[in-house]
């Protein structure tokens, strides 16, 4: 007979409240003030509700009204009373910035950086910037148009194409905006690369943003690490209006569940360790600039929130999501009542619109509208006359402040002068034939050597990888451990949240973008190549739209790719990944983004300083993980190591054939140069051997000298050997045949499995023996 063992119940452990540890920052909640001009800044405030009502009715089928609206008393307190900048300088690097990480803000940027210049231009026309550098109230006719746009007025008065969603081709725009969480990030960046340039003195970074914008994971990453850093300078502006596309409950407030998150900003923001301002009432002005002004006297060393309960869609006749990316239909009864407030208070009848809906009618009507507007407010002069003093006292500031760069400090011109090029290699690097070197470490090297040379200009994350990447060596001589604004301000490394690839991105793209450094990241390239892929983008759609409106050259981020390919075959697929190449080779216009592939240490150097005299917006290194000995370039026969720049050079030349074999990547070309080559020489094979260092820097190349290097005569007889995917070579393999002998790590149809590097490559059908015998075998098929 058994007996069952008593069940012991535990008595359930006493609920404990749960209590956070101290933070440096700290909590406060705003009280309404006096406003002396309130009158003038709410009479500002219904002219801007009416330009957003104008936009969304003349373009009717996109913008986004009601965050506009909402965040409107913020920014303008912002533009005419907290901000240090000089209007008729947009550019100018010392002046306070204003990101609109909420880039679906962008019709209320539109309207009230239009509106600003339009009152600077009645009242102090003297203040302006040069035409090319104003956003002009002619300018709205680009109003979500492209280029190309074709109606007349568009093309009279050469108005700006004005995209959906913000980018620097509009003054006082620094970085392109828009896709979810990044702007938070680069407005990161851009904090810390001001801070790290000016020191104490820095520029502040303010941005806008609402909580939707808030709850990506990338947004969460950013500012943990703002918290952690100690980026005195920054300010976040949280539009809280609890509406977002498919929700009017996006947090949890007022003792009800959120339907996304289970928090609100205030509790949020203060668990990441920020200074937190409760302003309520958003549309009060006496409690906004209130909230602004107590902002701007902390010193406490911590980034700074102020939050603002808000309504999406305020006084505008459609409120909630409902008003998020909708608005009053073209010319309806609810739009004219949109700006009925106005025309009262400004004594103006708007245009109603009347006959057939053309385009040519539509913005004719349009602009008939925005010239009412203007005489209105000519007529206003009290209004344009604040908004001018108001915008003579910001440059005031800015001038009283006095901010200067850092002595000795970041110098990013000394990597485009000659004497860094690819032909000069270091002797510090170390770089030898004969030496065991990882391809990661002379990557770290060398941009460590530049950060020397450039008095720390570049700036780099990990993801918790920073030793086995190697990108630690990019500190140089410079103090060890992570960067902290307070403790360690010397340092070069930033820990950009942990294992947070998707914020180092946009980080490192803001620290970029604002001039003075190079921003780095590094992790797998499994995961890095894919999750950065988005702030890649828009860094490089943003350094695009610089370049068209000031002429001036990219400014470039490098994303290390580290554990590159087959070679980290131990960690199995989910990280030996041949695809991210394929993300980014060849994905980007021309120049904005630059993959390398070197096979060895020596190609490192001279790729990574050809990459960066191009300027690209992003340079992405694919780097193996395992030390190999270097190569002697010349007892293999083939061209010094700085040939690599080209992106594309011979290892052979044949002039009795025209098959030809095409290598990338470290592992695959490795073995071909260990196994192959020096068979093929042996046996005295007629072939034409490559290697793509860069597809990337060779399509920059003159199409003649292109022709020259590889002619497409034998692209139609190349065959393929590489560690990444098929894809990325069939711009040198030109015939079916051609692709279908290439060896590539997919060729079997399945993902590899784990194991060291050379078992992985077998298991590929890549190793040397298997590479020797489809050559041959290609060379004789091109024989025939």
């Amino acid at each position: 007979m058994t007996t069952e063992t008593p069940i012991r119940e535990t008595p359930a452990p006493k609920p404990k409240a749960l209590k956070l540890r101290p933070r440096r920052g700290i909590f406060l909640k705003a009280q309404a003030a006096p406003v002396a001009d309130r009158a003038m800044f709410e009479e500002f405030d219904l002219a801007y509700r009416t330009l957003c009502a104008i936009l969304f009715n003349f373009v009717p089928t996109s913008g986004h009204p009601g965050g506009s609206i909402s965040s409107g008393r913020i920014v303008s307190s912002l533009l005419y009373d907290g901000l240090s900048y000089d209007f008729s300088r947009p550019d100018s690097p010392e002046a306070d910035l204003l990101c609109y990480a909420a880039g679906h803000k962008a019709m209320g940027l539109y309207a009230m950086y239009a509106l600003r210049n339009e009152l600077v231009r009645i009242g102090a026309p003297s203040a302006l910037a040069p035409e090319r550098r104003q956003l002009r109230l002619e300018d709205l006719l680009g109003f979500r148009r492209n280029p190309t746009q074709g109606t007349p007025l568009f093309r009279q008065h050469q108005a700006k194409a004005l995209d959906g969603h913000p980018t620097p081709i509009v003054p006082f725009v620094p970085v392109a905006t828009g896709a979810s969480g990044v702007g938070v990030c680069a407005g990161v960046g851009l904090a810390l690369a001001a801070l790290d340039a000016y020191g104490a003195k820095s520029p502040r970074v303010h941005l806008l943003e609402g909580e939707g914008g808030m709850t990506p994971g990338r947004v969460h990453e950013a500012l943990g690490m703002a918290g952690t850093v100690g980026l005195g300078n920054l300010r976040l502006h949280v539009d809280w209006n609890q509406a977002s596309i498919d929700s009017n409950a996006v947090c949890a407030a007022d003792k009800c569940p959120g339907d996304y998150v289970q928090w609100d900003p205030l509790e949020f923001l203060a668990l990441h360790d920020w200074n937190v301002i409760d302003a309520g009432d958003g549309f009060d002005f006496r409690r906004v600039l209130s909230a602004q002004r107590l902002a701007a006297g902390l010193s406490n060393g911590q980034p700074t929130a102020i939050v603002y309960r808000t309504t999406k869609g305020w006084q505008y006749g459609i409120e909630g999501r409902a008003s998020h990316g909708a608005g009053h239909p073209f010319c309806s009864e609810g739009y004219h009542q949109a700006v009925a407030p106005f025309e009262k208070k400004f004594k103006v009848e708007l245009p109603h619109f009347q006959g057939d809906k053309t385009p040519e009618r539509v913005e004719a009507a349009y602009f008939e509208t925005l010239l009412c507007l203007r005489k209105a407010l000519e007529k206003r002069r009290a209004l344009p006359e604040w908004a001018a003093g108001k915008v003579a006292a910001a440059a005031g500031r800015l001038r009283a402040e006095t901010c200067v760069p850092k002595a000795g400090g970041p110098d990013t011109a000394a990597l485009y002068t000659d004497a860094v090029s690819p032909e000069k290699v270091p002797a510090e690097l170390g770089i030898v034939p004969g030496k065991s070197m990882t391809l990661r470490a002379a990557l770290g090297g060398s941009l460590g050597w530049l950060n020397n040379l450039t008095h720390g200009s570049f700036l780099a994350c990990a993801a918790d990888l920073m030793e086995s990447t190697s990108v630690s060596a990019v500190a140089g001589s410079f103090p060890k451990g992570f960067y902290n604004a307070r403790t360690n301000p010397a340092s070069r490394l930033v820990p950009v949240g942990g294992i947070c690839e998707d914020a180092m991105g946009g980080v490192m793209a803001g620290v970029s973008s604002f001039g003075f450094h190079v921003g780095v990241t590094s992790s797998y390239s499994a995961f890095i190549a894919a999750l950065e892929h988005i702030p890649a983008r828009l860094h490089a759609i943003g350094q695009q739209a610089r370049h068209e409106a000031t002429g001036e050259p990219f400014r470039p981020w490098v994303m290390v790719n580290a554990h590159a390919g087959p070679m980290t075959g131990e960690d199995g697929p989910t990280h030996a990944d041949p695809q991210p190449l394929q993300l980014l080779a060849g994905n980007f216009p021309k120049g904005a983004l630059i993959t390398l592939t070197p096979w060895e240490p020596q190609e490192v150097w001279p790729l990574l300083i050809a990459a960066l005299k191009a300027r690209p917006a992003v340079i992405a290194p694919f780097v193996a993980r395992p030390a190999e000995i270097i190569p002697d370039r010349a007892a293999l026969k083939i061209p010094p190591a700085h040939a690599a720049a080209k992106g594309l050079y011979a290892w052979r030349r044949s002039d009795k054939t025209d098959a030809a074999v095409v290598l990338q990547g470290c592992a695959a070309t490795l073995l071909f140069a260990r196994h192959v080559l020096p068979e093929l020489d042996k046996q005295n094979v007629a072939v034409n051997v490559f290697h793509v260092s860069s597809a990337d820097l060779f399509d920059l190349l003159p199409q003649q000298e292109q022709e020259a290097i590889f002619p497409e005569k034998l692209a139609r007889q190349a065959m393929a050997i590489t560690d990444y995917t098929l894809p990325t070579m069939a711009r040198w393999v030109h015939s079916q045949e051609g692709l279908r002998q290439s060896l590539h790590p997919f060729r079997g149809g399945k993902f590899l499995g784990s194991g060291s590097w050379d078992k992985v490559l077998q298991e590929a059908g890549l190793d040397g023996p298997t590479q020797l015998e489809t050559v041959l075998d290609w060379c004789r098929k091109a024989g025939r």
